[in-house]
């Protein structure tokens, strides 16, 4: 993006026409172009711009603040101990001063010279939600590679497919929305992962009133990309709890897919180890220890990956994951014996027991294994002696 010429912010008001919310973590390098590209886009319309920050360790936050004290119309809601682009939006919508509200990335690949077309649609038509599009006219994928632009069909395709939508472009995180039409759905709102627009539209109690307006996708200005395995999963989460209505945790489903797995790695192992001449018992231990740590990498990497141990954590982790595992065996026994002898099947003891397990195993895993851990910093202490 070409630099421009220093900008002379115009004084606040109380009551800006359009609040843009921009989710941030380690975008301090482009806090400052956003903020003169938004101020070049709006004009004379008058703005605020609301950075979301995640405790970013790059001095995000402190960036915002030096460019407020220059005059600019914005401010930051620092977030420590959670994370989340979804729920970052969320909060930053709570607290716009306008009753209509953008959404932007603060890393320039969205137009933000689009902005006053879409508050116009806001301000003149009845509509509810204006999306900035990259699959109708004047919208493009920009540079990116055919990797990804697959990614984002699939991704298009199964929300429609699943979710019902039937917004051309429902993966943007750009748009601009009637702060009432979030206020609405905040309840049911997942605020899982990325797809906050996805999560709007699926939750919203009323059929909502959609315009869309062509973007080009621009590249990153500076910064590292966010967009890795984590989007998918975070996804995958949002489908599970609209499809499930919020009944079933989406974190569950993928532990109890991923031990399914687990038990095909199990029997794997174990034919194997029998071929080579190895005793029954012998065999079966190895398979289960084989087992668990297959389950527990995998739920570490995919189901936990927010809050993913790593190094000497990782260590202690399994140990942990194993002891619980352990454990839910004892119930997984314990309650199909008791349902054998109360119901006389089988079929239905062993799908009692896995059930147990599965609850128990998801339950104590996800305090004692991957239990958040609140950031801690230590305070400066300052001793003065009396004079």
């Amino acid at each position: 993006m070409p630099q421009r010429e220093p900008i002379r912010f115009a004084a606040p008001c109380d009551a800006p026409t359009l609040s843009i919310v921009a989710p941030a973590y380690n975008e301090r390098d482009n806090v400052r172009p956003l903020v003169h590209a938004i101020a070049h886009a709006m004009g004379d319309i008058t703005w605020e711009l609301i950075v979301v920050d995640d405790d970013s360790p790059d001095g995000t936050a402190a960036e915002v603040a030096i460019m407020a004290g220059e005059g600019a119309p914005v401010r930051c809601i620092r977030r420590v101990g959670r994370r989340g682009l979804a729920s970052a939006v969320v909060e930053g919508v709570l607290a716009a001063g306008s009753e209509l509200v953008a959404v932007i990335d603060a890393d320039l690949q969205h137009d933000e010279t689009r902005l006053p077309v879409m508050l116009e649609l806001l301000q003149t038509t009845d509509v509810d939600l204006v999306v900035g599009s990259r699959h109708v006219e004047g919208g493009g994928m920009g540079a990116w590679d055919m990797r990804r632009q697959r990614m984002s069909r699939f991704a298009t395709w199964v929300a429609h497919r699943l979710a019902g939508v039937a917004v051309s472009d429902p993966m943007s995180g750009f748009f601009a929305v009637r702060r009432a039409v979030v206020e609405a759905t905040i309840y049911d709102l997942s605020q899982q992962g990325y797809k906050i627009l996805l999560d709007i539209l699926t939750s919203s109690p009323r059929p909502l009133k959609v315009a869309e307006v062509g973007y080009v996708f621009r590249d990153r200005r500076a910064g590292e990309s966010k967009l890795d395995v984590v989007v998918l999963i975070e996804y995958a989460f949002l489908l599970i709890d609209k499809l499930t209505r919020g009944l079933i945790p989406p974190r569950f489903v993928l532990f109890c897919l991923i031990g399914g797995l687990g038990l095909a790695c199990h029997f794997v192992v174990l034919d194997v180890a029998i071929g080579r001449g190895i005793a029954f018992i012998r065999a079966q231990t190895i398979a289960t220890l084989c087992a668990m740590a297959f389950n527990y990498v995998l739920n570490n990497a995919i189901t936990y990956r927010s809050a993913r141990l790593k190094g000497l954590r990782f260590v202690l982790g399994y140990l942990v994951f194993s002891a619980v595992c352990s454990l839910g065996a004892l119930a997984n026994i314990s309650v199909a014996n008791l349902t054998l002898r109360e119901m006389g099947s089988w079929p239905l003891a062993g799908v009692a027991g896995a059930l147990m397990s599965s609850v128990f195993n998801f339950g104590v895993a996800t305090h004692f294994v991957w239990r958040p851990r609140r950031p801690r910093r230590r305070a400066k202490v300052v001793l003065r002696t009396a004079a």
